[in-house]
C-alpha cells in the first residue's frame, strides 16, 4: 500500500470515528464501555472540528488511519487495528512533525504501546498527571520530542 497523508472532509468524520473507535477498542482496555460512549459523540462533535485533521487511506480509499493537531500538540493518532505495525502511525507521525510542527503530545499511562512508541520516536514525559483532560481518572503523560 502506498502511503499518502491527505486532509479529512467533514463528511467523513463518521468514518474518523469509527476508526476512532476501533482503535480504542485494541488498545485501549483499561477504558469502560460507558467511557467510549462519553466520549464517541463527543469526538465526532466537538473534537474533531477542534484539530486540524489528515489521515491515511487504503487503496479501496477508506480511512485507515488519522492524526489532529492544534497548537503543536498531537491531539489524536489512531490507526485501524487491521493497518497496526504496517508504519501508518509512524508516517503520520513523522508528518505531523514535519509539516505540522508538532512537539508535544499527551497519552494515557495505561496505553503502554502509544508510550512506547512516543518514546522511541523520540519524545520523552516532562509531566504527569492523576486525571485525564476530560477529568475522567485516567494518568496522562505530558511528552515533549526531544531535539
Amino acid at each position: 500500500m502506498k502511503v499518502k497523508i491527505e486532509p479529512i472532509n467533514k463528511t467523513e468524520y463518521q468514518e474518523v470515528v469509527a476508526v476512532w473507535e476501533s482503535s480504542v477498542r485494541a488498545t485501549h482496555h483499561f477504558l469502560k464501555e460507558e467511557d467510549i460512549e462519553y466520549f464517541r459523540p463527543l469526538i465526532l462533535n466537538t473534537y474533531l472540528d477542534a484539530v486540524e485533521l489528515r489521515c491515511i487511506r487504503n487503496n479501496d480509499k477508506k480511512i485507515v488511519g488519522f492524526l489532529g493537531v492544534a497548537d503543536q500538540n498531537l491531539e489524536m493518532l489512531f490507526i485501524h487495528p487491521e493497518y497496526r505495525g504496517k508504519r501508518i502511525g509512524k508516517a503520520l507521525l513523522d508528518y505531523s512533525i514535519d509539516h505540522l510542527n508538532v512537539t508535544k503530545v499527551d497519552v494515557n499511562e495505561q496505553n503502554e504501546q502509544a508510550v512506547g512508541f512516543y518514546k522511541h520516536c523520540g519524545f520523552e514525559t516532562i509531566k504527569r498527571s492523576e486525571l485525564d483532560s476530560s477529568g475522567k481518572p485516567y494518568p496522562t503523560l505530558h511528552m515533549i520530542l526531544k531535539k
